[in-house]
């Protein structure tokens, strides 16, 4: 028979973590794998000012035809103020193009198709650690890619040093995936001195950024987090930014994310817009429509707008005040110095654990987090806060 060669995949090394967790019958799990955000009651809310946009959405919406191939045009436009701010020449200028793709990991495999088909780069250097799905993408497009090692696990800091040596080894044309703001998983990001040391090494060594850009406005603020970036764009006059609304919106099964393409002059942009809408058409033919109008809605109507920052701003604060009360209770319980996790940005963290330590956690206690240790932080609440400390001192070598 045709498929009966076919091997059964291995689960998916977070989404299965959390089919395992549902069937865990223990009524006082945790589940910190998924990078979803959770309120204070555990729950993935719908924004409020989503819900309003929806409202108006209901009552103004005419029609379900198809949107134009590469989404529509005041949305490419919000989201590249989004990423650059305002009065930017990216917004408007023509040098930027941007394409709506579904969700921040289909804007990276639209990107790394366009690369592949257009014969832009053949290898792209990966950070290792890195979200997993990044290297499965890149080998999906047809790309070779390289690992540069990032995370230094000894004292839980960015192994800045080593990274940058080991992209020494970079040839001219290749791309080089940077995460813009709160790496996934560690959650460790460059400093501002170093950003601008991977811009020049960048411009200098003739290689292309490739920003995965998941979470604006998670780790410090819509600004704060786009620097880096920005960083980059002063110095590289290419690049290609994947992001997403997922996060920032809540708008995770809307699939509401971007490709935006940066390129030398207009002329040029022009003709690798074309080539996008391509790339567009042969992986999905036409863009989803409701998240895509939800966001150019709320970006685009300065109430909303503003309602958004605030909800926006709360999320990104109790992220953080969970990174500080864990710390605190971590400490006064004696489990050791977890200080690091204080200074680690955005959803996720790396905890240091090991997998013995993983495999404790799920099994004794029924705390589910990734395999590598990294924890949802958004996941915490203080519910469920004081009985992590007591699993993770308990589990402490």
């Amino acid at each position: 028979m045709f498929f009966d060669r076919i091997e059964a995949a291995p689960a998916d090394p977070i989404l299965g973590i959390s089919e395992a967790f549902k069937k865990d019958p223990r009524a006082d799990k945790i589940n910190l794998s998924v990078g979803v955000y959770k309120n204070e009651q555990g729950v993935t809310q719908i924004l409020d000012c989503v819900k309003k946009a929806e409202k108006i959405l209901l009552s103004e919406e005419t029609t379900k035809s198809y949107l134009p191939i590469g989404g529509m045009p005041e949305y490419g436009r919000c989201a590249r103020e989004l990423i650059f701010g305002k009065g930017s020449e990216y917004v408007d200028g023509g040098k930027a193009v941007s394409v709506h793709c579904p969700g921040g990991t289909g804007a990276l495999r639209i990107g790394s198709d366009f690369l592949h088909q257009q014969n832009v780069a053949t290898t792209v250097w990966i950070s290792d650690p890195t979200w997993a799905n990044h290297y499965q993408i890149a080998q999906a497009a047809g790309l070779k890619f390289e690992r540069y090692p990032y995370y230094d696990r000894v004292n839980h800091c960015l192994a800045f040093d080593r990274m940058m040596d080991t992209l020494s080894q970079a040839k001219e044309g290749d791309v080089v995936l940077l995460h813009g703001c709160c790496h996934n998983p560690t959650g460790i990001d460059p400093t501002a001195e170093q950003w601008e040391q991977i811009a020049t090494f960048l411009k200098e060594h003739k290689l292309l950024p490739f920003i995965d850009f998941a979470y604006q406005g998670i780790g410090h603020g819509l600004e704060e987090d786009a620097a880096g970036l920005r960083t980059i764009s002063k110095h590289c006059p290419e690049m290609l930014i994947a992001s997403s609304f997922s996060k920032n919106f809540g708008l995770y099964n809307e699939r509401a994310g971007v490709l935006t393409v940066v390129c030398k002059d207009a002329e040029t942009a022009s003709r690798v817009f074309s080539q996008l809408k391509i790339s567009v058409r042969t992986a999905i033919s036409n863009p989803p429509a409701h998240g895509e109008k939800i966001v150019t809605t709320i970006l685009s109507t300065p109430q909303l707008r503003e309602e958004w920052e605030q909800e926006l701003a709360g999320m990104r604060d109790r992220i953080l005040e969970m990174r500080k009360l864990l710390v605190e209770k971590l400490s006064a319980a004696g489990a050791g110095d977890y200080g690091f996790i204080a200074e680690q940005n955005g959803m996720f963290s790396f905890s240091g654990l090991d997998k013995d330590q993983v495999a404790r956690l799920k099994e004794e206690f029924g705390i589910y987090i990734v395999g590598s240790g990294r924890i949802c932080v958004a996941g915490i609440n203080h519910g469920n806060i004081d009985r992590l400390v007591e699993a993770l001192n308990a589990i402490k070598k």
